[in-house]
């Protein structure tokens, strides 16, 4: 073609400032180019579908595809299509400017700032075509119309100037040729490649086929069967479905390759909100098989079946960002940022409806499948705490599906441990079964049902209960004598019993010595300390790891009803009465915490001497 029939020119923009941040700045991770340019060429293909629907054209046989092939020793990546095509007056309005919206604000704000702060911005401006600029120094489109203009070659350099001239194209699509830099070359081979497309592209609407362009001219060795060319993402996804139409496998086969989990899901929801909202996902709950097992989910975000970003806490509540799933969100731009997401009232209304659809699912299943949900209960249990302890309308919405597990086993309502509690509203828990097992069995002995809230977030949980439902108070067993108590009051002071025990009063855990009877008399001892003065300390521990233990102070209950502590009243010990006094203090604290090795070691010292004794 001659020289004049040749155009020229600059993209108008100020191309010194603008492609260098392109390079640099334009996304958070330079792999999200292959999305824009894939991205572009599934809307091409969509445009034409449209028109095809509407009778505007006539269509054609050939199926409608995306084929990225790649060419390591050229040095090129291509991403073509099949669908609209561009004219060469197209070409020049699309391709020859960037219509920008304040990109002179973003090249100030971010040129030569620390490249680490640009974690936080998703594709700012929806550059797709020039993101091709970040992996190379030239990119070049041939394109043909549908409507048969003649075909178009676009070649533009990294320093922003081009050239259009015609081009010998005879179907109908765009294919864009980018000739990869140095810094590219890693997205020249099949792995990265492939591991890019089914990040960001494995449910496009258009099949996407990927080809090694040097590996298909090879001839096929003699007796190997020529390859199948198969796609490599899935175009109709599960959450694009009615949900009367998926089955339970099909929900767990999706869940299995989206989140390559092995563990099966505990139960899912299918979301498809009508106007004005306008999305679809599916959300599952995860087997969490730890208690400190890492409880972050995953929520993948999608804009028309393409990926955006995992868990988009302005769209997701924090507190859900533990379950899994995918939400299709078409009214939100592909090219997001952060900003647009904290102030858009789409966003806010769909979180609001998911916060709903949860609260609904898990107070509906509460309701009509009560055995199966207190079979889910310990799984679901992190779930539903947290988003009470972060939400208060969620709380209010699950209220009632709060479960809490007795010693034994039985799973009891809120509602069922108010009416055991009376009008005390006191309701007794234990953090460790087994450590705690005396004291557990002196409440069960006086039909006083004891719960179990030893989990991470129990603690704050409860916490948030006694704010919310005013009047209930969590006690653990070791924290007072106020329901085993056999009378009223304390008992006459016997003073020189009470010093006995005071002589194990040491500056980590200062004692307060008192009588009592209690209704277990084969228990001689008790140690109690406040529930207010142990969440205090627990709570200084967590906020202040680093600062001196503060010593403890305990109540140690001398039980009158029991044999030991009246012949030690009335000194029938004799000279081993000190010994006794200090295995019965050392049961006492054996049986409401762990012993230090010193401690262990002593009490051991002191029975074997005892023991010796008594042969």
């Amino acid at each position: 073609m001659a020289d004049n029939n040749v155009k020229k020119g600059g993209i108008s923009v100020e191309t010194e400032h603008i492609f260098p941040i392109i390079k640099k700045w334009l996304y958070s991770e330079k792999e999200i180019f292959l999305r824009e340019i894939v991205s572009n060429a599934s809307d091409a293909i969509t445009k034409l579908k449209r028109l095809e629907s509407l009778g505007k054209y006539e269509g054609s046989e050939a199926p409608y595809r995306i084929d990225v092939s790649f060419n390591k020793t050229e040095k090129t990546l291509t991403v073509k299509d099949n669908g609209i095509g561009m004219s060469e007056e197209e070409v020049e309005k699309y391709l020859c400017s960037m219509a920008l919206s304040g990109a002179m604000d973003f090249i100030r704000e971010y040129e030569g700032e620390n490249e680490k702060d640009s974690g936080g911005i998703i594709g700012h401006f929806g550059l797709g075509f020039y993101s091709a600029f970040m992996v190379a120094d030239t990119v070049e489109v041939l394109t043909k119309s549908y409507l048969g203009a003649p075909a178009v070659r676009f070649l533009c350099a990294e320093d922003g100037s081009y050239t259009i001239e015609a081009a010998e194209e005879k179907e109908r699509g765009t294919a864009v040729v980018m000739h990869i830099n140095e810094d590219g070359e890693e997205f020249l081979t099949e792995s990265k490649l492939s591991e890019v497309l089914r990040r960001y592209c494995a449910f496009m609407p258009v099949e996407i086929y990927l080809t090694d362009e040097e590996a298909e001219q090879e001839e096929p060795k003699e007796g190997e069967e020529p390859k199948v060319p198969t796609p490599i993402n899935d175009t109709h996804p599960l959450w694009q479905k009615n949900a009367s139409d998926c089955t339970e496998e099909e929900y767990k086969e999706f869940y299995q390759k989206a989140f390559a989990d092995y563990k099966e899901p505990l139960f899912h929801m299918h979301l498809n909100a009508d106007y004005p909202l306008n999305f679809k996902g599916i959300l599952y709950f995860p087997k969490i098989q730890e208690n400190y097992e890492n409880l972050e989910g995953k929520i993948q975000l999608y804009y028309n079946q393409v990926f955006v970003a995992d868990n988009i806490k302005e769209v997701i509540p924090e507190y859900l960002l533990m379950l899994r799933g995918v939400l299709d969100c078409p009214e939100l731009p592909l090219n997001v940022s952060r900003s647009y997401l904290q102030n858009s009232a789409y966003v806010s209304k769909v979180s609001q409806y998911i916060v709903k659809k949860v609260a609904d699912k898990l107070t509906a299943m509460f309701r009509n499948e009560r055995e199966k949900y207190e079979g889910l209960w310990e799984d679901i249990r992190t779930f539903v705490e947290y988003g009470a302890i972060c939400d208060r309308k969620f709380y209010d919405r699950v209220k009632e599906a709060f479960l809490f597990v007795k010693t034994g086993g039985e799973k009891i309502t809120l509602a069922d441990a108010l009416e055991a509690a009376g009008e005390s509203k006191t309701v007794y828990y234990t953090s460790s079964p087994e450590q705690q097992s005396q004291y557990i069995a002196m409440y069960e002995a006086k039909n006083i049902p004891v719960i179990v809230m030893s989990k991470m977030l129990d603690d704050r949980f409860m916490q948030v209960l006694e704010q919310n439902e005013g009047g209930i108070k969590f006690v653990r067993v070791d924290a007072g004598t106020d329901a085993l108590r056999e009378g009223e009051a304390e008992e006459e002071k016997n003073e020189e019993l009470i010093a006995l025990f005071e002589a194990f009063s040491t500056e980590k855990q200062k004692l307060t010595v008192r009588t009592e009877r209690l209704a277990d008399a084969t228990v001689p001892a008790i140690l109690t300390v406040s529930e207010e003065a142990r969440r205090m300390e627990e709570m200084m521990r967590m906020y202040a790891p680093d600062m001196p233990p503060m010593p403890t102070e305990a109540a140690l209950i001398l039980n009158t009803a029991s044999p030991i502590i009246r012949r030690l009243a009335e000194k029938g010990y004799g000279d081993k009465a000190d010994a006794v006094a200090k295995q019965v203090y050392s049961l006492a604290l054996l049986s409401q915490r762990p012993l230090s090795a010193e401690e262990m070691r002593e009490f051991l010292q002191d029975g074997y001497r005892l023991l010796t004794e008594l042969v």
